[in-house]
């Protein structure tokens, strides 16, 4: 048996788990380091300026820490792939909307690699997730 004989599953697997990683010390750090509490006091002024309530800011900033964090880990570990990926997708729409309240020519070269990752993940075939808890704990229940 060769490796090259499952380049597909290894790219699914370097590419899930370099975006795992990227969304989990994101949401560790806004979760546990700098504290949800704080990036809501960063946003508050400006969004408050354009009329979004305090409640929405604290939603957004909530929902995205966890998101990152929690899509982050299961796509290290290759669990609810797809789930993983649509809560990050959410994420990311909602990080976007914020950035774009706060300054509408806001720099994209944080968001946009992992929106282009994201993508490329959603649109190749389930069967080359071979190497992830989902093949072992649902494929092979078949």
């Amino acid at each position: 048996m060769e490796l090259t004989q499952h380049h597909e599953a290894i790219t699914v697997l370097i590419a899930r788990i370099f975006l795992g990683l990227l969304f989990f010390f994101q949401g560790y750090d806004a979760l546990f380091k700098v504290k949800v509490s704080n990036i809501i006091l960063a946003y508050e002024g400006d969004f408050s300026k354009r009329g979004i309530p305090r409640f929405l800011t604290a939603f957004g900033a909530w929902f995205t820490s966890i998101a990152e964090f929690v899509g982050g880990t299961f796509l290290i570990l290759g669990l609810f792939h797809y789930f993983s990926l649509y809560l990050i997708g959410i994420n990311l729409i909602i990080a976007s909307i914020g950035f774009g309240i706060v300054s509408p020519m806001w720099d994209m070269r944080y968001v946009f690699p992992r929106l282009a990752l994201l993508l490329f993940l959603l649109v190749l075939p389930p069967s080359w997730n071979v190497f992830s808890l989902d093949h072992f704990l649902f494929a092979l229940n078949k």
